[in-house]
Formats: structure tokens, C-alpha cells, sequence
């Protein structure tokens, strides 16, 4: 399975509770998936987001 990546990062002034709730409005409209959370001494988080990339089959073509 190959995925697509997207990098966040979320400042210090961003609490727990409300990156929680982008991060499940992210995944519940966009399809994405967590799949990595760093936290820094200074209270930034660094997240990485995934979801599957769909291979659709190209138009016009029929077999």
C-alpha cells in the first residue's frame, strides 16, 4: 500500500484538547490518519498525517 504524507506542526500555544479536535476534523473529512506525534521542550508538536493514495484507473479506457 502506498501512502500520502502531510507534515503539521501545531505551536506551543495549541493545547491538547483542541489539537485533538483538528486532528479528528482532518480525519474524518479528508481521510487522513495519524501516524506520527513529536513533542519539543518549548510545547510545539510536529505531526505527520497519512492516508492511502487511490489508484484510480484512467478514463476512457475499457476493456
Amino acid at each position: 500500500m502506498d501512502y500520502e504524507y502531510a507534515p503539521l506542526r501545531l505551536p506551543p500555544n495549541v493545547d491538547r484538547v483542541t489539537a485533538a479536535a483538528q486532528l479528528a476534523i482532518q480525519a474524518e473529512y479528508s481521510g487522513w490518519e495519524l501516524a506520527r506525534v513529536r513533542l519539543f521542550r518549548d510545547g510545539t508538536r510536529q505531526v505527520v498525517l497519512r492516508r492511502r493514495v487511490v489508484n484510480k484507473s484512467q478514463p476512457g479506457l475499457s476493456y
